[in-house]
């Protein structure tokens, strides 16, 4: 196993991280801006280092800082975690060719699906279901307009190198694509520096459900059960379960073939997700996106599957063998998870703020992966995201039901917080019936 590991990011994902590294008897090494030296994932680390100010610019996204960083503490690993640099192809091979260890997929598979287009253009090449779209970046507006005209409206205008839900806009007809495309190339090129832009068919009614990947150390690529993710707010997701309620058996076989296809073709190894819209109303799924790293997410896929998967993680990186049998293993129960934002309840606009009550629930099948704690503050420089909320249940109507205890048994002071939001989706009929959509929650509002 590998002897060190610094966390090459902040809150509750480098927490959870360093939890599993220390468990390991790993030595854990946190980095932290000045804005979150108080934070509890920095004290709970065996060694932590200051790499500048809260700009993350100059810190969590200053490769120099952080490789400086893993250089003066001996780090012989580097685990990335989620956003920041994780998807950051030219780090990850900074990273092993300063003879470090890179906790997460080679750089050409983070390359390859990076881009939007060519990662569609693979996919399609290995057999893997992607909808109708371009093939190439439409260069122009009038391009754009063309190959709307060929897909059908509506359609939506993706940036090429966007993700996190960021940098896409949906068109019903000539004079919306334009207004989108233009808003959306800017956006791209502001944001990505890339302002290259994709148009694929839209679906009104669709479910966004995701599969869970592993590479392993031997070349294999196993598949770990799906996520529905289609609880959002503005394209991004705030609770996630698995198995999916949408998901039938014979739809999961087909979603985990084609997964496993899509890692593959790029010799993906380490731990993934393979993104996928369902269309209820054909029974078909398509290609979203890959992400190349560990999802927020990945908690209801470790209380399904009874796996850590920060340790595959690094059993994976260390060549090492999965912990468990790739081919039996088997998913036990439903897990829920609630994504705990510093942002208000009815219209989701960050509300940073210093904490004054923190005290968090507890009791059979709850679990709280938090990245604060009382006396600790939410500052306006990084994500919202305060804590997740995970519930585990042996089946979907007791998991909702521990839930509802835990959001009631959960108490935030101090910055505005969506545990209302949660309370409420909680009782609401369509959820609670499993036949919802990425419409919920404009339907609840």
């Amino acid at each position: 196993m590998i002897e060190s590991l610094l966390v090459a990011n902040r809150g509750e994902i480098a927490r959870r991280v360093i939890r599993t590294a220390k468990r390991l008897g790993v030595r854990a090494i946190a980095v932290h801006s000045e804005a979150d030296a108080g934070l509890p994932f920095v004290a709970e680390a065996d060694e932590a280092v200051n790499i500048g100010p809260a700009n993350p610019a100059l810190s969590y996204r200053n490769t120099e800082a952080v490789l400086a960083a893993a250089k003066s503490t001996g780090a012989r690993a580097v685990h990335p975690g989620y956003g920041f640099l994780s998807e950051n192809a030219g780090f990850a091979r900074t990273v092993e060719a300063n003879g470090l260890i890179w906790v997460g997929p080679g750089a050409d598979a983070i390359s390859a699906m990076g881009d939007k287009i060519n990662a569609r253009n693979l996919m399609a090449a290995a057999g893997v279901p992607v909808a109708a779209g371009t093939t190439d970046p439409a260069a122009t507006v009038e391009a754009a307009v063309e190959a709307a005209t060929a897909i059908g409206y509506p359609v939506m205008v993706k940036a090429a190198a966007g993700g996190g839900g960021m940098g896409m806009g949906v068109a019903t007809d000539e004079a919306a694509l334009r207004t989108e495309y233009d808003k959306v190339r800017g956006f791209a090129e502001r944001m990505f520096g890339d302002g290259s832009v994709l148009i694929e068919r839209y679906f009104p009614r669709v479910r966004h459900i995701e599969v869970q990947i592993l590479g392993l150390a031997d070349g294999r690529v196993v598949a770990l059960g799906e996520r529905e993710c289609s609880v959002q707010r503005r394209n991004q997701k705030l609770l996630e379960e698995s198995p999916s309620p949408a998901v039938s058996p014979e739809l999961r076989e087909r979603l985990l073939a084609a997964a496993v296809r899509a890692g593959e073709a790029v010799g993906y190894r380490n731990a993934g997700t393979v993104e996928c819209l369902f269309d209820p109303d054909s029974g078909d799924f398509f290609f979203l996106e890959m992400n190349t790293r560990l999802q927020v997410e990945h908690p209801v896929t470790e209380l399904v599957y009874g796996l850590d998967l920060v340790e595959e993680q690094l059993r994976v990186a260390a060549g090492l063998p999965p912990t468990f049998d790739p081919y039996g293993l088997a998913p036990r129960g439903h897990a829920i998870e609630l994504r705990v934002n510093a942002e208000d309840p009815k219209r989701f606009l960050p509300g940073p703020g210093a904490i004054t009550t923190w005290r968090e629930p507890s009791g059979e099948g709850v679990r709280v992966d938090a990245g604060y704690a009382e006396g600790t503050t939410v500052t306006p420089n990084y994500d919202s995201l305060m804590a997740k909320l995970i519930v585990y249940g042996d089946d979907r109507a007791t998991a909702i039901e521990r839930a509802r205890a835990a959001v009631a048994g959960f108490e935030i002071a101090g910055p505005k917080c969506n545990l209302p939001f949660f309370a409420e989706i909680l009782e609401n009929d369509e959820f609670i019936s499993g036949d919802y959509d990425t419409g919920i929650v404009a339907r609840m509002r």
